[in-house]
């Protein structure tokens, strides 16, 4: 079974319902380990050598984060500039992550209809992650499409319950050993047959 970080930032966890019922359902699953890290780090002081040793011993690395300015939050910015080192994460001889597995699963207000060439967001959120996207390639890492909550607030309790059952079915199909080729032409991990019907 793969070992699963699920790398968590949300400077308002305690005000966000869509997470609150997101991470209750993952956070205790077997195999996953779950950091907070605005709990962990509230001033910023990212422990580096810490953070990279849970990295080694994982192999699916999930940044699960709000979508705030079409990015992350500070802190999860800031873990990622600090973690990810050149001459441990990426350069010359460095394998620390290769071949590990990487995604977003993120929450956003706005619907999918906003975030397309047509909607006012003008871009899709896949364009929008594309530096997560390179920082994970660059990594050595496999990057997957993102797992997509959107238009959190006019969810109701049973979509947003559905929402967090599939989310549970996606770290178990992960643990599993879920390929690349399983998704193809899927935007978003959401939409894949297997977390419908598990």
């Amino acid at each position: 079974m793969k070992k699963i970080l699920v790398l968590f930032s949300h400077p308002k966890f305690e005000n966000s319902r869509a997470n609150l019922v997101l991470v209750e359902h993952i956070k205790n699953k077997e195999g996953v380990t779950f950091r907070d890290l605005y709990e962990l780090y509230p001033d910023f002081n990212v422990d580096v050598k810490a953070e990279q040793e849970l990295l080694s011993q994982h192999d699916v690395i999930i940044w699960h984060h709000p979508f705030y300015w079409y990015s992350c939050p500070p802190l999860m910015k800031q873990w990622i500039d600090m973690v990810l080192e050149f001459g441990w994460a990426y350069g010359p001889n460095t394998h620390a992550l290769s071949s590990k597995i990487c995604l977003n699963v993120i929450t956003t207000g706005g619907s999918r209809e906003v975030y397309c060439s047509k909607g006012t967001n003008s871009f899709t959120i896949n364009q929008f992650l594309r530096p997560f996207e390179q920082t994970a390639i660059l990594c050595g890492m496999r990057y997957f499409p993102p797992f997509a909550v959107m238009g959190t607030h006019k969810l109701s309790d049973g979509e947003l319950d559905r929402d967090a059952k599939k989310y549970s079915n996606l770290i178990d199909l992960l643990q599993g050993g879920f390929t690349l080729s399983d998704f193809e032409g899927c935007a978003f991990l959401n939409d894949i047959p297997e977390l419908i019907t598990a």
